[in-house]
């Protein structure tokens, strides 16, 4: 005999449905963003190379070790160039603001004044580490000025001048707000908590590769750091030479390691639009 299903049965056979169907877009979606940033990060390390080999045919006697510093600016300039043009065209963080001209132009202004803080602050960071204060105060300002190229300028390009984003994708203070209210039980507090929650999460596999790409970056500076010291005598021990390469090196292996480390994760990974 063929039983009627029941109105509760049909709304969870209906709700299981709906949610394999937007599981299933989900999934579609981050598989997508992720062979979007494969290809863009492919670009950023082609173009690195690039600043590796091009120059020596326009510029004489040309090569990293002996052209350190404009080997640097090189690169800076062509890492900076390619990021904001793979940012604009592939739209990874489209904004709901306006976009007027005087918006834009105010937008732009705010994240040269942020580049130039941050090259400043890491100076100056270089410099209680023991970079030297008064010599080679160039080539020190130039340290900063590669580092806050492969950590800075994506932040910027990605999330803007907003400190708060930054501070979202970087910190976890919302994790643990989120437990401690939970842990009381009250409505009122479990509610504030999700919003907390819901603001400091990354919100797509872009901003996951921001947090990748930005260690790495700190952590090849970091190693590139210890051969200064030793005796070795080698023309890459001087100042800032192992660090610079140190940076770089850190920053390929961040932009190849995050998309096959999120593709790795992908069905763990849960992201939340602001």
């Amino acid at each position: 005999m063929d039983w009627p299903l029941s109105d509760t049965s049909f709304c969870v056979c209906t709700s299981v449905s709906v949610g394999l169907h937007i599981a299933t877009q989900e999934n579609t979606m981050k598989d997508t963003d992720i062979k979007k940033l494969l290809y863009t990060h492919l670009l950023c390390i082609f173009s690195i190379i690039l600043s590796v080999f091009i120059p020596s045919f326009f510029l004489e006697n040309f090569s990293i070790l002996e052209t350190h510093l404009t080997w640097l600016y090189i690169c800076s300039v062509s890492a900076t160039a390619v990021n904001l043009v793979l940012y604009l065209v592939m739209k990874p963080n489209v904004s709901s603001k306006r976009s007027s001209l005087s918006y834009k132009v105010t937008r732009f202004l705010k994240c040269c004044i942020y580049f130039l803080t941050s090259c400043f602050f890491f100076h100056v960071i270089f410099v209680l580490y023991g970079a030297p204060l008064i010599e080679l105060v160039l080539e020190t300002f130039s340290l900063a000025v590669i580092l806050s190229t492969f950590t800075t300028v994506p932040c910027l390009c990605l999330l803007g001048p907003n400190l708060k984003a930054w501070l979202r994708i970087f910190s976890r203070n919302g994790r643990k707000k989120h437990r401690t209210c939970e842990e009381n039980g009250t409505e009122a507090q479990h509610s504030e908590t999700s919003s907390v929650t819901h603001h400091k999460r990354v919100t797509s596999v872009w901003e996951n590769s921001l947090q990748i790409t930005t260690i790495s970056s700190f952590v090849g500076i970091w190693l590139g750091a210890f051969p200064i010291p030793l005796d070795w005598g080698r023309p890459w021990q001087e100042w800032p030479i192992s660090c610079t390469l140190g940076a770089t090196f850190g920053y390929v292996a961040g932009l190849v390691i995050s998309p096959l480390w999120i593709y790795w994760n992908r069905k763990k990974l849960t992201y939340k639009n602001n």
